[in-house]
């Protein structure tokens, strides 16, 4: 197993983050120049495609073609690895999730855009323009990309019907096929699966108080870490390359697991006995901001490819690739690629407000009174529950 949790451990708050806002802004570029000739970018499985995966979809070519910028693309499989790629140096950009947003600007590895730089600013949705996972004081420190749910992916032989709860890959149960679900369920290989167990026991035990799968106290912590040992008894494998997951799947008798919709859309392509759904419980997910390195060594190129992930095809054909849904909205309907208002309602694009969104666990919450689990406890201990501890 890969991980690189230990490196990228640290404690921070909201006042940390400020302070840190404060000293990255006066990076902000006034103007841009001549492109430098590429761009370095750290991103998701499926997140930047040249057609090569699949011919139909590909939004990088016309880039290179009219930018004269050369898109060099680094695959990172959970936020924590992105960002120690982040503290490493030597890339332009990343596609970050709200759990690595902040801490990436907190550790001054990201600079304030400036948003008179990308034309298509203005079409980003309102509802992640200013989000609090790439916004501190007002300062922007990325542009919206995609944003979805962390769905439920499960065999279709297996399951007739699809699962109302997340239970088939917490506890040990009988399946529909009258076999165990043990050694046949998967989970995800990020600390950050500490909230997918707090939003189980948002709904099965109330009385702990949860509000939010991110703000955790010492109880509701300890309740989740109980329901992730109990876990670790039935999983199969923790996961982290999207296409692992899927060859076990096809070919390692996998048949339930968190997944995104990546995932579920390439296997269901190849005609693998596979769907997706969201529990009765909900689901956390994700929305993911490109970002720009503080010491990014290719700015103009940088900001070229912001402007294009808002204005050609992006949006709406890696919509229909990841089964995400578009920051900007008009790409669900004004026919720049695949996408469709039918396809974008599918993808969740009306469920925004159900979805817990990935951030980054501190110390001083609001909901516990300043006294969760800040997000380096989240890390120690899920090493020590993927370990048996």
């Amino acid at each position: 197993m890969r991980t690189k949790f230990s490196k990228i451990a640290f404690t921070f708050t909201a006042t940390t983050v400020a302070i840190f806002a404060s000293a990255n802004a006066s990076a902000k570029l006034d103007k841009l120049g001549d492109p430098e000739g590429q761009v370095n970018i750290v991103a998701w499985p499926g997140y930047i495609e040249r057609g090569e995966t699949d011919p139909n979809f590909d939004w990088v070519t016309k880039f290179e073609e009219t930018s004269g910028c050369k898109v060099q693309v680094k695959t990172a499989n959970t936020s924590d690895e992105m960002v120690a790629l982040m503290n490493e140096g030597g890339f332009d950009l990343v596609t970050a999730s709200g759990d690595a947003s902040l801490r990436l600007i907190a550790g001054k590895r990201v600079q304030e855009i400036n948003t008179d730089l990308i034309p298509s600013w203005k079409h980003i949705d309102a509802r992640l323009e200013s989000a609090p996972w790439h916004t501190v004081d007002g300062a922007h420190y990325g542009t919206p990309y995609m944003w979805g749910p962390n769905v439920l992916m499960y065999n279709t032989e297996v399951f007739k019907e699809a699962p109302t709860s997340w239970n088939v890959v917490f506890e040990e149960m009988t399946l529909p096929d009258g076999k165990s679900n043990s050694g046949r369920v998967q989970a995800y290989d990020g600390p950050i699966h500490v909230a997918d167990a707090a939003n189980f026991l948002m709904t099965h035990q109330p009385e702990l108080g949860i509000t939010s799968p991110y703000e955790l106290n010492k109880d509701q912590y300890a309740a989740a870490l109980d329901l992730l040992r109990g876990q670790r008894k039935i999983v199969s494998r923790y996961w982290h390359d999207a296409f692992i997951q899927m060859d076990d799947f096809t070919n390692e008798g996998v048949v339930a697991s968190g997944s995104w919709p990546f995932q579920v859309n390439i296997l269901q392509s190849k005609g693998a006995p596979v769907a997706s759904t969201i529990p009765d419980e909900g689901a956390t997910g994700w929305a993911d901001t490109t970002m720009m390195h503080t010491d990014a060594e290719n700015p103009n190129c940088a900001y070229m490819w912001m402007e294009h992930t808002l204005s050609s095809n992006l949006m709406s054909d890696l919509s229909v690739w990841f089964g995400a849904n578009p920051a900007v909205l008009a790409a669900c309907t004004d026919g720049r690629g695949m996408q469709t208002a039918e396809g974008c309602t599918k993808n969740g694009l009306d469920d925004f407000e159900k979805i817990n969104f990935w951030t980054t666990p501190v110390s001083k919450c609001a909901s516990q009174n300043n006294e969760c689990v800040p997000y380096y406890r989240w890390v120690s201990d899920y090493i020590g529950v993927i370990g048996g501890r």
